[in-house]
């Protein structure tokens, strides 16, 4: 594969895990709230789009980046228990 691709090994296995860990998070996004969604895709350009910080994020939704950081937080604290609850 590296030959094939001409590129650092490190590399294309940092763009494979973040691939893998991309589809484990989408997996996982019914859990959220639409407006934790949405932060969540904008946030780490989950949606094919660049990440946005969360003032970007905040003037998009109009509301404040105080606001964003609170539904990020939140939304990363529901994913992270759904991803590291007993029995998965």
């Amino acid at each position: 594969m590296i030959d094939v691709l001409g590129t650092d090994r490190d590399e294309i296995v940092e763009t494979v895990q973040l691939m893998i860990e991309k589809r484990k998070i989408y997996g996982h996004l019914h859990i959220l709230d639409e407006r934790e969604q949405e932060v969540i895709k904008s946030r780490f350009g989950l949606s094919g789009g660049k990440e946005k910080t969360q003032r970007e994020i905040a003037r998009e939704l109009g509301i404040s980046r105080s606001y964003v950081s609170r539904i990020e937080k939140r939304a990363l604290i529901k994913l992270y228990h759904e991803f590291y609850r007993v029995g998965s």
